[in-house]
């Protein structure tokens, strides 16, 4: 066995910074206006939803 204290991994970055959320809430919002689909348009606006509490 070794003295040799183990390494915890490092800190992850964050992959989108909270412009890219605004950016995807604004394109969902787009492509909401743009759909008939009610199904669709369900999943849009529980995605939209979700990133709105990261921004």
């Amino acid at each position: 066995m070794s003295d040799t204290p183990t390494k915890e991994p490092g800190r992850a970055r964050a992959l989108l910074s909270t412009a890219d959320f605004k950016l995807l809430r604004r394109a969902l919002e787009s492509h909401a206006r743009a759909t008939d689909d009610r199904d669709e348009l369900a999943k849009i606006n529980a995605l939209h939803h979700r990133l709105g509490t990261y921004s």
